[in-house]
């Protein structure tokens, strides 16, 4: 008996594939292959409106939710959009670092959700790979583009 779901094949893929900016940008900006300033900044922008498209994803899920919980995710849905706009203005350092950080907790709430049942339960799987990579990329950026 399968204990988990698989990922759908479309979700997969077109979830890697939005990593490939990040890593472009990434290896870019630490091998200098772009002017350095550029590169760094498209990663920072890339990051910004990923993030943002990934409370979207919160609140379509949250959409369907009970009503009483609706508000709440609904709330945090916001939180992406606007950290990364926040983060926008910060040194680069310190952005890559703010992003990075609210990566890590979504990907902790995008968990939570699957277990309270409001996302699909390879959502949890999909997002361990995807925000582990990006995670790696902006940590690259932070070191590199900083």
């Amino acid at each position: 008996m399968q204990t988990t779901t698989p990922i759908p094949r479309p979700a997969l893929v077109l979830g890697w594939l939005g990593v490939l900016p990040f890593a472009a940008l990434a290896l870019a900006t630490a091998a200098g292959r772009l002017p350095h300033e550029p590169a760094a900044t498209g990663l920072l922008a890339y990051g910004v409106v990923i993030l943002s498209f990934m409370g979207g994803a919160q609140w379509g899920l949250s959409m369907l939710a009970p009503e009483e919980a609706m508000g709440r995710g609904l709330t945090i849905s916001v939180l992406p959009a606007l950290i990364g706009f926040a983060c926008w203005f910060l040194p680069m350092r310190a952005a890559f670092i703010g992003l990075t950080l609210t990566y890590a907790g979504l990907l902790a709430y995008d968990i939570s959700s699957a277990r309270a049942g409001i996302a699909p339960v390879w959502y949890p799987a999909l997002r361990r790979q995807l925000t582990g990579a990006v995670i790696l990329c902006l940590l690259l950026g932070a070191v590199f583009g900083g």
